[in-house]
């Protein structure tokens, strides 16, 4: 039941650019893909007739065979900030990163960013409700786009989430960044999540701080 990512951009304004990686046909690509769909499939298996037995046996045939090709994991951390691109691995916009959902975000012409997505089982707070700790990792993230998209971004140092209504599973959602103004090393960016009808489920203000920028004597 995992939606596939959308890299089609139809529902953005036009001249919008995508910012995070989009799926390439590629076997890494495809076999994240389905271990994202395994991890669903766990969720929603009738445990009482599946044989969990096999599958666990199986898994870890395939885990085996992947620990087999991994390299030292410091030097696998520093590969994924190189030539790859961060984004392919990051557990919001990862491609590569089976836990992520994954959202791809646009870059729009008037300076915000938007991603849009459906939110599936693994991501489950109440009973079909987004938990709200991953609604505020989404928006996390997509602050930190929209701040590379206006040109001066940094670490997060607040946000300030509001939960307005239930953030709804399995239907489509947007979620939208601003950089709203910056002050010396201070940044302040501001987004939210909707459901497709336009009505706010979580609000966040951010504080990003560039590191980049002396401290003032």
């Amino acid at each position: 039941m995992t939606t596939p990512a959308d890299t089609s951009g139809a529902g953005m304004p036009a001249g919008s650019v995508p910012l995070t990686s989009v799926p390439q046909d590629a076997p890494v690509d495809r076999a994240t893909a389905a271990a994202r769909r395994v991890v669903e499939a766990l969720l929603l298996t009738d445990r009482a007739n599946a044989n969990l037995e096999r599958v666990a046996e199986e898994l870890n045939g395939i885990a085996e065979h992947l620990e087999q090709h991994a390299p030292a994991v410091r030097d696998r951390m520093v590969d994924m900030w190189g030539g790859e691109g961060v984004t392919r691995h990051d557990p919001v916009t990862g491609l590569e990163n089976a836990i992520a959902l994954p959202l791809i975000v646009y870059g729009l012409p008037d300076g915000s960013v938007r991603g849009e997505t459906t939110v599936t089982i693994p991501y489950q707070g109440p009973p079909g409700c987004v938990h709200g700790g991953v609604s505020a990792l989404l928006l996390d993230h997509t602050l930190g786009v929209a701040n590379m998209w206006a040109g001066r971004d940094g670490m997060t140092a607040q946000l300030n989430v509001r939960y307005h209504r239930p953030t709804p599973l399995f239907e489509p959602l947007q979620i939208n960044g601003r950089q709203e103004s910056v002050d010396g090393r201070k940044i302040r960016t501001t987004g939210d999540i909707r459901t497709a009808e336009g009505e706010v489920c979580v609000s966040v203000e951010g504080l990003f701080v560039d590191k980049k920028v002396p401290r003032p004597r």
